[in-house]
């Protein structure tokens, strides 16, 4: 079993960028220019290296190679957007591995591409890349390439010796559940051996609603791989597992005028298997609710009238600030039930949320991360 951490360390110990893997500081897949700069450099490293795995890792300073960590990348649907865009997509993998100097809310992104030992290309045009285009790594470069002849493959036997050394021993898995347990210790942390052999560990703050168990602030850490997932206090999810699986759902609180209901987001499965092997698949769960459209109309409006207020700078009354935190949400609500200019009208209040209060932005965020989960599916 590969301990990412290290895995992560052995390869910034190739100091520069090669063909068979690339560091970044940060990626932004949010936006076109972002999308197509990192499906450039998955397609370049696939078609560099057909018969072994290449690697992107994301929160490392490009000139001294100090780890600095970045946010923790919740978009599990990043191969629905490899699919989308790229012939051949290679499958494709984003990781969170937690290192111990950085700040909680910060991890280093690993992204590990499997190719299938075909030409990988784009399927599509998007941003200044042309459908039809290949790409390759040249040094520690993504470049556009013609191909006539076979791939040279001249990076297996170093990828599998990176690999090799980076395995786990029952050192490293002991100081990683005995780390999890003390820092977690004000989230009842808990853990639990599957297969004879993945130790898992998870810690949460849990409520009870209708007799209903929720928690936030969840830690979810895979102890021999040293990944991690995570959810926020604004997250609220279902935890259950058995002898084969570990499976998290995750729900978000939407509703009009105070009367709110949980909706099932998306659902995390863990499988363990016999061999010591095990995947994460990833379900989206969501049944948009539907609600009566003279209501909607009237929010909706009344959402317009209030972004007017924001960008003229007028001051708001208590009702119209208590509006105001739940308009990402209502704005939501308006497009999924087909007003299609509210997601327009919610990007134009992004600045003016931000700049009203952390959590007023912090609603912005919720509901743009359901979006993004929704349209990658």
């Amino acid at each position: 079993m590969i301990n990412k951490r290290l895995l992560i360390k052995n390869l910034l110990a190739h100091n520069d960028e090669n063909s068979f893997y690339d560091k970044k500081r940060k990626v932004d897949i949010t936006h076109k220019e972002g999308k197509a700069k990192f499906l450039k450099h998955v397609c370049a490293l696939s078609n560099s290296n057909p018969k072994n795995n290449s690697f992107i890792v994301i929160g490392v300073e490009d000139k001294d190679n100090k780890i600095m960590g970045v946010n923790f990348f919740d978009d599990s649907k990043i191969q629905n957007l490899i699919n989308a865009y790229l012939t051949n997509p290679p499958i494709v993998q984003y990781e969170n591995i937690p290192f111990p100097h950085l700040p909680d809310d910060k991890v280093v992104g690993l992204v590990t591409i499997r190719p299938n030992g075909k030409i990988t290309s784009l399927r599509k045009n998007i941003w200044k890349y042309y459908g039809g285009s290949v790409f390759l790594r040249d040094g520690s470069m993504s470049m556009p390439k013609i191909f006539d002849i076979e791939i040279e493959d001249v990076n297996s036997k170093i990828v599998a010796a990176i690999e090799s050394h980076s395995q786990n021993n029952i050192e490293y898995t002991l100081d990683g559940v005995f780390d999890f347990m003390n820092m977690r210790k004000d989230y009842n942390p808990q853990y639990k051996v599957f297969k004879e052999y993945f130790v898992l560990c998870w810690s949460g703050q849990k409520k009870v609603v209708k007799d209903d168990a929720y928690f936030s602030r969840v830690d979810i850490e895979l102890i021999n791989e040293q990944v991690r997932l995570f959810f926020s206090t604004f997250d609220e999810v279902s935890i259950s597992y058995n002898e084969n699986t570990f499976k998290i759902i995750e729900y978000v609180n939407l509703g009009l005028q105070n009367q709110t209901k949980y909706y099932r987001l998306e659902e995390i499965i863990i499988h363990f298997e016999d061999n010591a092997h095990y995947n994460i698949e990833t379900n989206l769960l969501f049944e948009p609710p539907q609600f009566d459209k003279k209501i909607l109309h009237h929010i909706y409006n009344a959402n317009n009238a209030l972004l007017e207020k924001l960008k003229k700078g007028l001051s708001l009354n208590k009702n119209e600030l208590l509006d105001l935190k739940n308009l990402p949400a209502t704005y939501l609500i308006c497009y999924l039930n087909l007003f299609h200019d509210a997601i327009e009208k919610l990007n134009e209040a992004k600045p003016y949320l931000k700049n009203h209060s952390p959590l007023v932005y912090k609603s912005y965020q919720e509901a743009t991360r359901i979006l993004r989960k929704i349209k990658y599916s």
